[in-house]
């Protein structure tokens, strides 16, 4: 009777055959799927391609062909044309340079704020987090005037020092929300035992919350990072020299009221977006561990 209770056990939690039918149904579907993500993925390489093959096209092949035909010839001229116009070595430095300090002055201080608000015992957190979320959403140009003011007024303008304390702090209200909720379902019994220990708060902070947290705040400084290089309005408002000027500003070299090169702007559009390609696919990994680990978590 056992061994017939056994069988009949097992029978019942074993997994009904797939029929025939049932098989087709998801390979049909899974079909779907992969003929509708490489349509986004073709949707999204079509103007990283379509900056390519004009970068390198010349004039007369662009005015009989059009846009959208492959080049006879590959020339670099339009490249080289704008990289000497723009000084694009020094604005290459430039952006590098900001958006790294952006990049962690921007991470350090949402995390000394998400500790406070995520772990520590401040009133009124959630209200706080509230208006941080609410101030991710104020557009840049209702407050790019009074940023303008203040940054003359401490002597700041025209320094990359500014952007990168500006940017830094209007990234860091997303950051601080983000690992504030994170740090929100810590492990309390991680905390409590290291206070048992006699561990201070700042040494919790960093040799028991950065360690676990690492993953995430290196996909949120890779994020800065990014958002950084492409920002515009901020550098065009507060670089006025040739000599501060970034890569998102110089891509406006190539256009204005007398000038229109669609071979120069391609070119300016494929320098500019060049270095975050590269600096996506050598962080890939990164970002994948991150988010992963987050997700486990």
């Amino acid at each position: 009777m056992a061994n017939q209770g056994v069988v009949k056990s097992a029978a019942m939690g074993a997994p009904k055959p797939v029929s025939r039918r049932g098989r087709k149904q998801r390979g049909a579907v899974r079909w779907l799927v992969l003929a509708l993500m490489l349509a986004l993925l073709a949707l999204t390489l079509f103007p990283f391609v379509l900056a390519l093959i004009n970068a390198v096209k010349t004039g007369p092949d662009y005015a009989a062909n059009g846009p959208l035909s492959i080049p006879t010839s590959i020339q670099f001229d339009a490249l080289a044309k704008f990289w000497d116009m723009a000084d694009y070595s020094r604005k290459l430095l430039n952006s590098t340079l900001i958006s790294a300090g952006v990049s962690v002055l921007a991470v350090l201080l949402s995390l000394l704020s998400a500790y406070a608000l995520g772990i520590g015992e401040v009133r009124g957190s959630s209200v706080i987090l509230a208006m941080l979320l609410l101030g991710t959403m104020v557009p840049q140009e209702s407050i790019v005037y009074p940023i303008y003011y203040m940054a003359k007024a401490v002597g700041l303008y025209d320094t990359q020092l500014a952007v990168i304390i500006v940017i830094a702090v209007l990234q860091s209200a997303f950051g601080t929300y983000l690992l504030a909720s994170v740090m929100s379902t810590f492990p309390r019994e991680i905390l409590e035992a290291a206070e048992i220990d006699g561990a201070s708060r700042w040494e919790i902070l960093i040799n028991v919350v950065v360690p676990i947290m690492r993953p995430t705040l290196m996909v949120l400084g890779t994020f800065f990072f990014i958002w950084t290089w492409n920002e515009f309005l901020i550098p065009v408002v507060m670089l006025v020299s040739n000599d501060n000027q970034t890569v998102s500003v110089a891509m406006g070299l190539t256009r204005g009221q007398n000038l229109s090169d669609p071979i120069l702007q391609a070119a300016a559009s494929l320098l500019g977006i060049a270095p975050t390609v590269i600096f996506f696919l050598i962080f890939q990994r990164t970002l994948t561990r991150g988010v992963a680990a987050g997700a486990v978590k």
